[in-house]
């Protein structure tokens, strides 16, 4: 039996990579019950700041001043370190020095899955998106890093790079991040199981994998 996962997410977010690690947890746990069920999940995107400037900005200024001073950022953060704790997910913003534009990240997801990269190479993929950022505190808004990242997965990194210093599939992530706005989604990560049922937010484990039984409770549209 196929399930199929449409997520929507950013790889900016620190709330789609616990969702993403939530995600996972949730379908390891229902493989073990349902070996006969097979998770497909397409990548879609999402800009939280489309105006972020290609060449990223500083993190920390662009911390305070969104959420209204040092403080009130570091409060911030900390409510998200508390919540993927449980989890066993860490976070290293400290370690961060650029808020980058995710346009040629999503642009390098997008080719993969394009490219019919293997269900466990794409995830591999975006988990290294997110590990990059929030974890190793690298710039995915540079090409040579996003390149780098991809040739661990088993790509050409010099593919790769052609690829994103090209320009190729722009338009069409463009236009498919605005799609997904004009269908109303507003916040991510938002998950969209089997076309039939939408969740949205960082769920726990638990709440993702009953939503899932019921998704395939209620089949597909014919």
């Amino acid at each position: 039996m196929i399930l199929d996962i449409d997520l929507v997410s950013d790889f900016v977010c620190p709330w789609c990579f616990l969702g993403k690690t939530r995600l996972d947890r949730a379908l390891a746990e229902l493989k073990a019950s349902r070996p006969d069920i097979e998770a497909r999940i397409n990548w879609l995107p999402f800009f939280l700041n489309p105006d972020t400037p290609p060449a990223g900005e500083p993190y920390r200024a662009f911390l305070e001043a969104k959420f209204g001073g040092a403080r009130q950022a570091d409060e911030v953060l900390a409510r998200v370190a508390d919540a993927a704790a449980p989890d066993g997910l860490a976070f290293a913003f400290d370690r961060i020095r650029t808020r980058p534009s995710t346009l040629k990240a999503h642009r390098l997801c997008y080719r993969a899955q394009s490219l019919g990269w293997a269900q466990g190479k794409v995830q591999a993929l975006a988990g290294a998106l997110f590990s990059a950022h929030f974890q190793q505190g690298q710039d995915i808004g540079d090409s040579a890093t996003l390149a780098d990242l991809a040739a661990a997965c088993g790509d050409r990194r010099d593919a790769v790079l052609a690829y994103l210093d090209g320009g190729q599939d722009t338009d069409k992530v463009q236009r498919m991040a605005d799609g997904i706005r004009s269908q109303g989604i507003q916040g991510v990560p938002f998950f969209i199981l089997n076309r039939k049922l939408a969740v949205s937010g960082a769920q726990s484990a638990a709440v993702l994998g009953a939503a899932i039984l019921q998704s395939l409770e209620t089949g597909k549209p014919s």
